[in-house]
């Protein structure tokens, strides 16, 4: 018989390989465990990468059947992407020096109508745009409360080369507001300082802001443009785009389309930018088409004022002929109370051409091609 003292040494002098057994299990185990796991992490790592892949082309095949023309312009709208947005914040705003502010109207003219310019070149960082955007202006002083006044949005009517194509200043088209209240003509607060300011002056700029409003970037993209009044200012910059020699040899971009102006204004005296306008119409005929809509000076077919409205109806089968067309953008601008009447003109002409246009307008906005900036 063995004593205790053996008993107990034998156990002890067999746990050394208790405990090798036990690793050996142990580790055998863990790494079987580790590769199970690594295959099961590359087989959903695969499903992962597969799966989208069959829905992306699942929808494309879909899109091509059923709506192609959305589909296509979709990459038109993802090339916006890059465009400058809010480099500066009304925290932070950019205090850009006046270079120039002058009267765009002829003597006669209802209201008053300033272009004025703002110089960039110092700013950091450097506040570029695109067209189509606009900057917001924080007028000086403060309102009834003691408090800064808010700040005002302007559409930008120049190219991001500016008037002068040193791609350091930008323009805007402000028509000071005025109204009446309670037998008192009331001033805009921006609008008037604004078209106050002078040369020299220092101005606080928020912006660049929009992506609703810009253009494409085909260069046989045809362009319809709606505008009434300061309207014009994004329609401005656009055609200096399309047809001034200098934008042409800087953008590299050759328009081969057919832009269409429709302008609303109360008296030719209040027309704006008709001179540049007028030259386009003679160096491009085939490419420029100007339609005017003088209120006080024109009649519509029913004997009343000739708006903006009128004009489309009475070019309804043209105009919708281009609409009909993929490659056509439409561009609305000006005071919000144009939009009815555009609207029910819009209507009118569709259906001239066997066109339901409460149909059409959503489909023209899901593909990008209805831009509307109304204020």
């Amino acid at each position: 018989m063995y004593s205790q003292a053996k008993v107990i040494a034998g156990g002890l002098a067999h746990i050394p390989v208790v405990v090798a057994v036990f690793y050996f299990i142990l580790t055998t185990f863990n790494k079987r465990a580790l590769k199970f796991v690594e295959k099961t992490k590359v087989k959903k790592t695969e499903a992962k990468v597969a799966e989208p892949n069959k829905v992306a082309v699942s929808k494309t095949e879909s899109s091509k059947v059923e709506a192609p023309k959305t589909e296509a312009l979709k990459v038109v709208k993802k090339k916006h992407a890059d465009v400058p947005v809010n480099i500066y914040r009304p925290k932070t705003p950019y205090e850009g020096t006046v270079i120039e502010n002058y009267s765009l109207l002829k003597e006669g003219a209802i209201g008053r109508v300033n272009h004025i310019t703002f110089d960039l070149k110092d700013s950091d960082p450097f506040l570029n745009y695109v067209e189509g955007q606009s900057i917001g202006i924080m007028p000086a002083g403060e309102d009834a409360n003691g408090k800064p006044h808010k700040l005002r949005l302007y559409s930008i009517a120049s190219t991001r080369h500016g008037d002068n194509f040193s791609g350091n200043t930008v323009s805007l088209c402000v028509r000071q507001l005025q109204y009446e209240k309670d037998g008192e003509t009331i001033n805009g607060v921006c609008s008037t300082y604004l078209c106050n300011i002078k040369a020299g002056d220092k101005v606080k700029i928020t912006g660049p802001v929009g992506k609703e409003m810009l253009l494409p970037d085909e260069e046989d993209a045809n362009i319809v443009m709606l505008a009434t009044g300061t309207g014009i200012a994004p329609m401005r910059a656009y055609l200096r785009r399309m047809f001034e020699a200098t934008e042409k040899e800087k953008n590299n971009w050759n328009f081969k389309g057919k832009a269409w102006l429709f302008m609303g204004a109360p008296k030719s005296a209040n027309l704006l930018y008709e001179e540049d306008l007028q030259r386009y119409l003679t160096d491009y005929p085939d490419n420029f088409k100007y339609t005017k809509a003088i209120s006080r000076e024109q009649q519509n077919t029913k004997g009343g004022r000739m708006y903006i409205q009128d004009r489309v109806l009475e070019s309804a089968n043209e105009l919708f002929n281009m609409i009909e067309d993929e490659k056509t953008h439409i561009y609305l601008c000006g005071l919000k109370g144009m939009e009815p009447g555009i609207d029910e003109a819009m209507t009118k002409a569709a259906e001239e051409k066997g066109l339901n246009w409460s149909e059409l307008r959503p489909q023209l906005k899901k593909a990008g091609r209805w831009h509307v900036e109304t204020y």
